[in-house]
């Protein structure tokens, strides 16, 4: 086999690989969750709260189509880690090329179907009121850009499954600080306003995507593709779309997730309750980083030395993860119980000329989001087994469970909280939904994860 750079997964000490690995994933988390985050700070304070309240409603349509390209990058990486791994460089050519054709063929279909659709779906999702105007301006423009996204992500997951951790970490950093800076110039500056917004979000996917498609043509990616690599090939396209569908799931259920959060919070308390949503929504994106970032980390590992049939290293990988992991959350969950109050008041603006309205909005939102962020974050020191027990699944290929388990705790047992209990206890229903929701996944994931090793794992080695 020749000695590619991807040999490491299946050599090196699990501690310092996972940090190799989770460090980039984290910082790379770390600079795209601090773009959403600057970003809605920027919007807060140059447009208004509403505006706000408006890209939350937005988030979820353009996010699930551009996760259609994290969905198949995933499920093909996971191919592609084990065909290394196994020395089957040819099959990780020939899932990588028909990972590009497969993201650039559903993606445009889907953005012409949003754009087709976009007076009907802001509604649904929320985008209700004055709302609508501002969320269908900055939708119609994002969506746009969504294509490109899709493949910036699909390919980011490609690099991850290389053993490159570093050029993946770059990828999330371009885009990140090309929409904070054309943020300044289009809505500080020009005064765009929500269209500068827009823009700036599709602009920095462009910058994204020429670095992808830099990397792919260069000397450090192991995958130089031929034109026959891109015809689309039923075995391979079957195995991308049953564990792609995993990933596809998951934001399948964030998107209902935002659905039906808004609905039920518009409905309890206008758009001031669907601004109060919208920063704890960036605070879930931006606060969880480094646990995302071990997560990443620890795919290309597991999938390569299970291809590799190295199961003792497997298993050191999943509990050297679950620790890392927990760790972070712990120290995630103290921050966050101390200072809400703090991080609250960043993304509001306290100008002397806003409206009556904005102003009333501005002190609820400042009144109502510490209490609220509290119980959303009430369990995060537990919810480390249930990602990385989850993502154990997706990287050795068994979709089916590893489906079941990403749904268990938005699926299964959130929305299913969210939509009985504030009938019963109001606005508090629904944020004690989070927390609930939370304990019952790493109970499910836990059992079925300690089932696996024991059965599986143990019996290989």
């Amino acid at each position: 086999m020749a000695n590619y750079l991807s040999d490491e997964l299946g050599l090196k000490p699990i501690g310092s690989l996972l940090i190799k690995q989770a460090v980039p994933a984290s910082i790379g988390i770390l600079v795209m969750s601090l773009n959403i985050l600057v970003d809605t700070i920027f919007v807060g304070n140059w447009i208004g709260s509403i505006a706000i309240a408006a890209i939350n409603v937005v988030l979820p349509v353009s996010f699930f189509i551009a996760a259609l390209g994290l969905a198949i990058g995933i499920g093909g990486s996971s191919m592609i880690s084990r065909a290394l791994g196994a020395g089957d460089h040819e099959k990780a050519l020939h899932t990588f090329g028909n990972q590009v054709s497969l993201t650039l063929l559903v993606t445009i279909t889907m953005a012409l179907l949003g754009l087709y659709y976009v007076d009907s779906l802001i509604p649904a999702f929320g985008g209700k009121g004055d709302i609508f105007p501002l969320a269908k301006i900055y939708y119609v423009i994002v969506l746009y850009g969504i294509p490109f996204l899709a493949l910036c992500m699909m390919g980011n997951t490609v690099i991850r499954a290389e053993g490159k951790p570093k050029f993946a970490m770059i990828a999330m950093i371009i885009p990140s600080i090309g929409n904070l800076v054309l943020d300044y110039i289009f809505i500080y500056i020009f005064d765009w306003g929500m269209h500068g917004a827009a823009w700036a979000t599709t602009g920095s996917y462009f910058l994204c995507f020429a670095y992808i498609l830099w990397y792919f043509r260069s000397s450090y990616s192991e995958l130089w593709l031929k034109a026959s690599n891109f015809l689309l090939r039923a075995p391979i396209i079957k195995e991308i779309g049953s564990l792609g569908g995993v990933t596809l799931g998951r934001q399948a259920a964030t998107s209902i997730t935002y659905l039906v959060m808004n609905n039920i919070l518009f409905e309890l308390g206008g758009e001031a309750m669907v601004a109060v949503y919208a920063i704890i929504g960036r605070m879930l994106m931006f606060a969880l980083f480094p646990v995302y970032g071990v997560t990443q980390g620890f795919l290309p590992i597991a999938s390569y030395n299970y291809g590799a049939r190295k199961f003792e290293r497997v298993k050191n990988t999943i509990y050297t993860a679950i620790k890392y992991a927990t760790i972070m959350a712990v120290l995630i969950f103290v921050g966050l119980m101390i200072f809400p109050e703090f991080i609250t008041s960043w993304f509001i603006s306290d100008n002397a000329y806003m409206s009556v309205q904005e102003s009333a909005t501005n002190e609820f939102v400042l009144k109502n989001t510490p209490a609220a962020m509290r119980w959303v974050f009430a369990a995060t020191p537990f919810i480390a087994l249930q990602l990385i027990g989850a993502a154990y699944f997706q990287a050795i290929g068994k979709a089916i469970p590893a489906l079941l388990l990403t749904l268990t705790r938005q699926g299964f047992f959130f929305i299913p909280l969210v939509l009985i209990l504030p009938l019963f206890i109001g606005e508090i229903g629904v944020w004690i939904s989070f927390p609930i929701a939370d304990i019952l996944a790493t109970l499910v994931t836990g059992y079925y994860l300690r089932k696996e090793i024991r059965l599986n794992l143990a019996s290989k080695v």
